[in-house]
């Protein structure tokens, strides 16, 4: 078998030096390396045809076959639309298409609606944001240098305390010059962009505006929902136009390292970005990294339900233990990084997809598109992450890093660090923007629920 590939890759060489190009096999294996994502042109048709006639036929079911080819072509589809707008694919636009359009789809009923259903079915019950996570943190951290990981975690909450702080200052101010009233724009648009997503976010927020002020919580949430999602697109604009900053400027990033390390220090940045075929792959290492993942996660789901920490954060406590005690062998970590590529390469898109179809209302986020809340969202938000460039670099932190770090604090929850670090092309800060997420928006919800139990 390997016999015939190697007779085959080398009459493919010969045949393209020598100019005679015949359609079959190398005219078809050029069409075949021709590809949209990650899908080859060919499979690519093959899959819209076979998707067309299942949905015609009733038959789109909300199974893992299945809704791999949805979520696969619908992701990659709407990337590729925003990596090839001019401009706009240099900040982000394959992030942002690839979450919005299909919220905008389905809100206009151009999604089909049993395609609609189980990808909201299939997002629901299998819970993959939070394997995506996982993989991604035990990937990113298992790949760190261990003196690089102490001295990222501990200072890290200098620039994001500080942060959060002038931009509640900065945001307030201009919804009270914009006529919005200080109460309105601090409890309700300032503190919702910050205070972690929807579900860790907007909604205990929401109950406790409602517990303390004594009104339907519903009507709290739908006030406090739309800054969550315009703050988490703002991030995603900037972090992106960071990215491209970062590019002209070189000196000003790590490209994905949060502070400078030592020429021969082992980190992800070096590891994940070498060659892929410098080495083989040890599939048992990779299999046992990814159930090593797994296993982190469910340790982090018990530490929840025995000590209420989100299971997230408890996962990246634990990978962070595992790490500083080299609890995890040299060979398990290749491994892990491995895991972290192809999960960064293959899910990403399809699962920004899958957000942007069952997490992200189309009309709650145009609900929020009035120029003062605009204007005050976006001054709340380039504080927040021009603060943290600035003390980051002060602390001899790249600046671009630490302001993407802080960016995440005004994000949608896990589904906004996704969106933000992929538009940033800085996954390996996955960690970093899980405690500014994650803790940060925990610290910034119970703080302001007890300003408004004292104010009331």
């Amino acid at each position: 078998m390997s016999e015939n590939v190697q007779v085959n890759a080398a009459a493919y060489s010969e045949t393209a030096k020598s100019g005679a190009e015949p359609f079959w096999p190398t005219g078809w294996w050029r069409l075949m390396d021709y590809k949209i994502g990650i899908i080859s042109l060919p499979i690519y048709v093959i899959l819209v045809a076979l998707l067309a006639i299942l949905t015609q036929q009733g038959q789109i079911k909300p199974d893992a076959p299945t809704m791999i080819a949805v979520l696969v072509l619908g992701g990659f589809t709407c990337a590729e639309i925003g990596r090839r707008l001019p401009v706009l694919r240099n900040i982000g636009a394959a992030a942002i298409f690839a979450t919005f359009i299909p919220s905008a789809l389905v809100y206009y009923k151009l999604i089909p609606a049993p395609i609609e259903k189980s990808i909201i079915d299939f997002t629901k019950f299998t819970n993959f944001l939070y394997v995506y996570i996982a993989a991604i943190i035990v990937g990113s951290i298992l790949g760190m240098d261990r003196n690089v990981l102490v001295k990222g975690f501990l200072k890290i909450f200098v620039p994001l305390s500080v942060g959060s702080v002038a931009a509640a200052a900065v945001g307030t101010l201009v919804g009270m010059m914009l006529g919005l009233g200080a109460y309105k724009t601090f409890f309700f648009i300032v503190v919702p962009i910050m205070a972690g997503g929807v579900g860790e976010g907007a909604i205990p927020l929401s109950i406790g505006y409602a517990a303390i002020l004594g009104q339907p919580q519903g009507d709290f949430f739908a006030q406090v929902l739309p800054p969550v999602m315009l703050g988490s697109l703002t991030a995603i604009l900037f972090s992106g136009t960071l990215n491209y900053v970062g590019k002209r400027y070189p000196h000003l990033t790590g490209n994905g390292r949060l502070q400078p390390a030592s020429d021969d220090a082992l980190n992800l940045i070096s590891m994940e970005r070498q060659d892929e075929n410098s080495s083989p792959f040890d599939i048992t290492a990779i299999a046992a990294a990814g159930l090593t993942a797994v296993v982190l996660y469910l340790l982090g789901v018990m530490l929840f339900h025995l000590i209420g920490l989100p299971a997230p954060v408890a996962m990246l406590f634990l990978a962070v233990i595992a790490k500083l005690c080299s609890a995890v062998s040299p060979r398990l970590q290749s491994g892990g990084l491995i895991v972290y590529r192809f999960v960064r390469i293959g899910m990403t898109y399809p699962l920004l997809f899958a957000i942007g179809v069952s997490l992200t209302p189309w009309d709650k986020l145009m609900a929020a598109f009035t120029v003062a809340n605009l204007v005050t969202i976006v001054a709340t938000v380039f504080t927040l992450m021009a603060t943290g460039a600035v003390i980051g670099r002060l602390m001899k932190m790249y600046p671009i890093e630490t302001a993407i770090v802080n960016a995440c604090h005004s994000g949608q929850g896990g589904t906004g660090d996704v969106a933000i670090l992929t538009a940033a092309d800085r996954m390996e800060l996955m960690p970093f923007a899980q405690i500014a997420t994650r803790i940060g928006g925990a610290i910034t919800v119970t703080g302001v629920l007890v300003l408004l139990h004292w104010l009331a």
